[in-house]
């Protein structure tokens, strides 16, 4: 199906474009003859999954593919734990699909109305220090390169670009279906209570390596930390929910509902901001539940933000928190949304932003009708001090001469693009700036 004139955006109104066409393949022939197709007409393409990104990572002016038709399993192996999903499978379709095999993702981010490829090509993570994002739990995949051919890249096909393919910004090609490592489907018990920030930073690192999943965030003019430790349990150990009134009252009415309505207030009168968020902090009662991961990973966010999320050396999280906090002290910003900040284990994939080490990151946000511009420009400057790396899918001002710097294998990655897209049809204005021309 082809169609022309909408236009796209993405789910923060960070970033919009009217592409030339737009066409959703139902099958991966599909797929080929459109790339082939845009490759005669001297039009660039490239797949869009549900726009949760927030830099300009998904943008597509020439040929807009959504591919929301390619959903589902394509195939399991009960025996392995490995699974190949279609490209187009949104992340919170993966628990009933898994359900009858009795799998799922080993780690998921807290957002869950993301496509797997475009989840697994921007670097998205969960928090644990003991786990890697979602790229790392990719075994094989397969991608429509520019020439309109299919490749296969695993572990033992193709091995040599392995490392670029599992995490390649949409760079190297069109994701069709990637093969996950599942494990056995598991239960989480979440501890969630406010406790002095100061006492989060000293114990950060220790509390990151002791539990499973450790993260915490802290709402800008207070003094306290929300922090959330959860641990892996096996399904036998029963559930013990949140009550349904109660967690809709927590989760919806106050976290979006009410939460929403302040911002909104905010951004009017920013003066109330640090009145409104101590008020906020009195009411972070402490809570403690047993549930399916994905119920306790993935939280519902109906308030619309603009994000910038910098990983940085574990090590360095609790220095870089508290100039971030000093930097909106002297400012004079008052600042609604949360920093939020996480862990996660060190990895081989090339442009991943825990390449190579232990690896921890803090999360900025601004509400979607307020200037981010200032505040995450600051904020960016103490980051790049402490050797970060800015999430792909999310805003930075980074380009291809800087981010070589902390990518040991940035040029080993730009070889495989060269190999793959000579002619870079699978290009944007996003990636021109941050892998070059």
């Amino acid at each position: 199906m082809t169609n022309t004139g909408a236009l796209w955006r993405n789910w923060a109104r960070s970033e919009s474009v009217r592409p030339a066409r737009v066409e959703r393949p139902t099958s991966v022939a599909a797929v080929q003859r459109a790339v082939v197709a845009a490759a005669k007409s001297g039009i660039p393409i490239k797949a869009v999954g549900s726009g949760h990104s927030f830099s300009g990572i998904a943008v597509a002016p020439g040929v807009l593919l959504d591919l929301a038709d390619l959903s589902g399993i394509v195939g399991v192996d009960t025996a392995t734990g490995r699974v190949t999903l279609a490209a187009g499978t949104r992340l919170h379709r993966i628990r009933g699909l898994l359900a009858p095999y009795g799998l799922h993702l080993a780690n998921m981010g807290d957002v869950d109305r993301q496509t797997i490829s475009g989840a697994t090509s921007t670097g998205t993570h969960g928090t644990g220090a003991a786990f890697g994002g979602l790229a790392t739990q990719i075994v094989g995949l397969t991608l429509v390169t520019g020439d309109g051919s299919l490749l296969h890249v695993s572990e033992t096909e193709n091995a040599e670009i392995f490392p670029a393919a599992r995490l390649g910004l949409g760079a190297l090609g069109i994701l069709v279906d990637v093969t996950i490592q599942c494990v056995p489907a598991f239960l989480l018990h979440a501890v969630e209570q406010a406790e002095p920030l100061g006492e989060v930073l000293d114990t950060f690192d220790e509390r990151s390596r002791a539990a499973d999943h450790f993260e915490f965030y802290w709402f800008p003019h207070t003094e306290k930390a929300l922090t959330k430790t959860n641990t892996r349990l096996d399904p036998s150990a029963g559930r013990a929910p949140l009550a349904p009134v109660s967690r809709w009252i927590d989760d919806e009415l106050l976290a979006n509902g009410v939460f929403g309505a302040l911002c909104t207030i905010g951004a009017v009168l920013p003066p109330s901001v640090p009145t409104i968020n101590r008020v906020a902090e009195r009411f972070m009662a402490r809570r403690e539940y047993t549930d399916a991961s994905t119920r306790i990973f993935v939280s519902r966010r109906a308030v619309r933000f603009h994000e910038m999320e910098y990983a940085l050396p574990v090590a360095a999280i609790p220095a870089a928190v508290r100039e971030v906090r000093a930097l909106i002290q002297r400012s004079g910003w008052r600042i609604s949304f949360p920093i939020e900040v996480r862990s996660a284990a060190a990895d081989d994939v090339w442009l991943s932003t825990a390449h190579g080490r232990e690896t921890g990151y803090i999360a900025v946000h601004r509400f979607y009708r307020e200037n981010p511009g200032e505040y995450f420009t600051a904020v960016e400057a103490i980051m790049r001090a402490h050797d970060g790396r800015p999430h792909w899918g999310k805003m930075h001002t980074r380009d291809a001469e800087s981010l070589r710097e902390t990518y040991p294998h940035f040029d080993d990655f730009l070889a495989v693009r060269d190999r793959l897209d000579p002619e870079r049809r699978f290009a944007n204005r996003y990636l021109e700036r941050v892998l070059g021309r």
